[in-house]
């Protein structure tokens, strides 16, 4: 990230000796690429300053794609530095492709991002190794030992002491541990130290950032034998050797490659195990800001879209040999990954053009890979159309696809031209069987809504007919004497409460032994959209006026109502789906607003430097409140190949030096004490939530004011957002909260085809082990298959092929083969540890 500062070198005289019996050591490098800053002079600037100083060492953090563009513009300093690229002195520590925080996307992206990033490196520098992971800003997240190892790895470091805008890690241990990730899997790691404090008059820095006395005197007094500092600096400072060189180091420390120091100068090991949980990365954004919820939606799309494109381009695959161009799936991941850039999130205002900011270049990128995976998934669905079972009664065919390894019956809509209907719709199921729809005129053309039962990772299809409907009446939604309005399906009864801005009064899940949701006696409505407008110094909720609530479609299969208000004098609309069969609940938010209003706690000033900060207690944010009636509930939230169970007593915290972990990825849910009911809330990107005693869940929805250094993050458009609600028995595991959340972020795919053969298939069949498929792609000729063992089954699972399989092989994320699985009937026998990651490699 490009600095809007530079520090000055302390002199060495003034700072003074560390005995000399006491040796410090310290790791230099470079932080950066063609797009988080690398100007073009800096590759033959390392090289020259390599050979000056022969003690000096480097460690890399370089955009992998910035090598391009160095060796077009720059070839002699590009051949200059591949020729010492092997040296001992020079090691390469993230390979990732575009440096990516981690904890904000899916942990296959996280693979694809090391994948693609080693790749890049390797058509540079064929010879380069990879051994410890190290970054300069909070590039971490709780899984990371399964996946580091897989790919090479042996050692990581936890510190990041130069740059901590946006956080850092919890101080933990001394000079080693291990590193435990949750699915047990253990790598050996610097950690920041227990004794290695935040920085005085600083938001952004440890102590470890410059190997100062007191620093080295700190680690000295916790026992640290061999203490180390380190900065990466960014690529484009001219210091050099930033702690000085020759007889001038400061401290008299010693230069060191990360490797270098773990196996020769380090303790070498530790019966040290820290069990890293999600909340030891203390980090914050500017969550709630319109710039970065518009990013973190647009990124969350991308995500799900191609891995979808990759799943059904898989599926025709196996049926017709289709094989989507390798060069357009490597594009779509290309861009995606530049979206997942660390610079993308913190400074989205930062122009990387003359005429671009990130937050632009993201909508470019995302809409590029979106493009890209639908066209995918248009040409891979082509390859059904036949000649096979056409039928003269036909409207036509409706395949629908699903990419999850578990069936599926939820509901679809297809939309075609009405000039094709003259009597009505039917639609009928493979085996000829007549299934509820329903159907409304949409302009000129028809919406069709039925039930789609689909197998496991596979297909239905089903065939429309011109037929009178069914004579049938439906009135799901009714009023109360109070005005209420009540939706009732088969699986919930909603009370809205249109006098207090269509908040929800009542939600009973029918399932759940008629379990009643809301806590009426709390301060707060379920649904309350509320924040603090400090401009105006006072707290504005919808439910502080009346809404207006509208039935837009009620038909026995679906239910949608929207609801219109205002909050302030600002108005608002919120559509509200109930689906038959659907444990889900979800909800599109949109707040008009008519100006820039400044919402959160205060008015902040324009000094980034200081701690106190007015963006970060999400209290005052514009939050949805979800007051619910369980009892001394605790709270899980996913991550990356995880899911932690909190251990704050409350989210809140207002100053840089006391951030706590308050991130959802894709959803956080809640447990009554006895662990007999649960509420999980999902969210359509990645933010902040709030949860403290006598303040009940809530999401963040918007802030508006001073974030980072000194920027203002205005409110220039509406607010969309989406999120959904999930009422529970049992702990999330047991409610298979991660296969709900899947299904919304991977819905069932649906394809209006002229001619096809009439048929139900499945490719792959997890049974009941709770497995998620996080890729599933054509490899070569060779399919690739990721499982990921969300909900805990670690007793040996049957896994079923839909296809022919000759052999199937567990292999490292490198390629490399573990072990082969034995095929029984073509179907094989497999378990993975809780939270753990397995790759197939699937020959046909």
């Amino acid at each position: 990230m490009k600095r809007i500062f530079a520090f000055v070198l302390i002199s060495v005289s003034i700072l003074g000796r560390v005995s000399s019996q006491q040796q410090a050591y310290f790791v230099d490098g470079y932080h950066g690429g063609v797009y988080g800053h690398y100007p073009m002079w800096v590759t033959q600037f390392m090289t020259d300053k390599l050979s000056q100083y022969p003690e000096w060492r480097i460690g890399l953090e370089i955009e992998p794609e910035t090598w391009d563009t160095v060796k077009v513009k720059e070839p002699v300093a590009y051949n200059n530095f591949r020729n010492i690229v092997t040296d001992k002195r020079i090691e390469f520590t993230n390979p990732s492709y575009a440096q990516p925080y981690l904890y904000n996307i899916s942990g296959e992206s996280i693979i694809r991002q090391f994948e693609y990033g080693i790749k890049k490196i390797h058509q540079h520098f064929p010879d380069v190794t990879f051994t410890t992971y190290s970054v300069e800003e909070p590039c971490f997240t709780s899984s990371l030992p399964q996946i580091l190892k897989s790919f090479g790895f042996k050692y990581a470091v936890l510190k990041c002491p130069n740059t901590c805008w946006g956080g850092y890690t919890a101080a933990y241990g001394g000079e080693l541990i291990n590193w435990v990730g949750p699915d047990g899997t253990a790598i050996l790691t610097v950690p920041r130290y227990a004794c290695e404090e935040l920085e005085e008059n600083s938001t952004w820095q440890t102590t470890a950032w410059g190997n100062s006395e007191a620093y080295l005197k700190a680690c000295f007094d916790y026992g640290i034998e061999n203490p180390v500092g380190m900065c990466y600096q960014d690529a484009g400072w001219k210091n050099g050797p930033w702690i000085g060189h020759g007889n001038k180091i400061r401290n008299n420390s010693v230069y060191v490659t990360w490797k270098e120091y773990i196996e020769g100068k380090s303790v070498g090991s530790t019966s040290d195990n820290l069990h890293f949980s999600q909340e030891n990365m203390h980090i914050n954004l500017m969550w709630g800001s319109q710039v970065l919820q518009k990013i973190a939606q647009e990124v969350r799309i991308s995500e799900n879209k191609i891995v979808m494109s990759e799943k059904i381009a898989a599926m025709a695959t196996i049926e017709n040999n289709y094989t989507p161009l390798e060069t357009s799936l490597d594009e779509a991941w290309r861009t995606l990954m530049l979206a997942q850039h660390h610079d993308s999130w913190i400074v989205p205002y930062n122009r990387l053009h003359k005429n671009r900011t990130w937050a632009q270049e993201i909508t470019l990128w995302t809409s590029k890979t979106n493009k890209i995976s639908d066209n995918i998934i248009k040409e891979a669905v082509k390859t059904y159309d036949s000649e096979n079972g056409s039928l003269s009664r036909n409207l036509s065919f409706v395949k629908v696809y699903n990419t999850l390894a578990t069936k599926r019956s939820e509901l679809v809509t297809v939309s075609l031209p009405a000039t094709r209907v003259r009597q009505g719709l039917a639609v009928y199921d493979s085996k000829k069987k007549r299934i509820s729809s329903s159907f409304r005129y949409e302009g000129d053309s028809i919406c069709l809504t039925f039930t789609a039962e689909v197998p496991s990772f596979g297909y239905a299809t089903y065939s429309l007919q011109d037929e009178k409907p069914n004579k049938e009446t439906y009135s799901s939604v009714k009023n109360n004497p109070k005005g209420d309005y009540i939706l009732e399906n088969d699986m919930y009864k909603i009370v809205i409460d249109a006098a207090k801005g269509g908040t929800i009064k009542s939600l009973i899940a029918k399932k759940e032994k008629n379990k009643e949701y809301i806590d009426a006696a709390n301060q707060y409505c379920f649904g309350e959209l509320r924040g603090h407008f400090y401009e105006e110094g006072k707290y504005y909720s919808t439910a502080d006026s009346r809404a207006k609530v509208t039935v837009l479609e009620d038909n026995g299969l679906r239910t949608i109502v929207k609801i219109e208000g205002s909050i302030s004098s600002h108005p608002f609309t919120q559509i509200i789906t109930l689906n038959s069969g659907q444990k889900r609940i979800d909800f599109d938010l949109t707040v008009d607003w008519k100006s820039n209003v400044g919402i959160g706690e205060y008015k902040q000033g324009s000094n980034w430097r200081d701690n106190r900060r007015a963006y970060v207690d999400d209290r005052f944010k514009l939050n949805i409140m979800f007051p619910v009636g369980l009892s001394s509930p605790k709270l899980y939230k996913n991550a990356p190949f995880d899911v932690c169970e909190s251990n704050l007593k409350n989210t809140f915290f207002n100053t840089w030096d006391s951030i706590k972990h308050n991130i959802i990825l894709n959803w956080v849910d809640l447990v009554d004490k006895d662990e007999t009911y649960g509420f999980t809330l999902l969210s359509d990107h990645t933010t902040s939530y709030a949860f403290g005693e006598n303040y009940p869940l809530s999401l963040t929805a918007q802030y508006s004011g001073i974030g980072l250094w000194g920027m203002d993050y205005k409110i220039t458009a509406p607010l969309k957002m989406k999120y959904a609600i999930i009422p529970h028995t049992g702990k999330w595991e047991e409610s298979h909260v991660s296969t709900e959340s899947n299904k919304w972020n991977e819905p069932l795919v649906v394809s209006l085809l002229d001619k096809t053969a009439t048929e139900d298939k499945s490719y792959f069949d997890i049974g009941n082990s709770g497995y998620e498929v996080t890729a599933f792609k054509a490899h070569g000729d060779d399919l690739i298959i990721r499982l990921f063992n969300a909900e805990g089954n670690t007793s040996v699972q049957k896994l079923k092929f839909g296809f022919p399989v000759s052999s199937v092989e567990e292999v490292d994320l490198r390629g490399n083969i573990i072990t082969e699985n034995a095929i029984d009937k073509n179907s094989i026998s497999l378990s993975i540890p809780h939270f753990g990651i397995k790759t197939l490699l699937i020959k046909r």
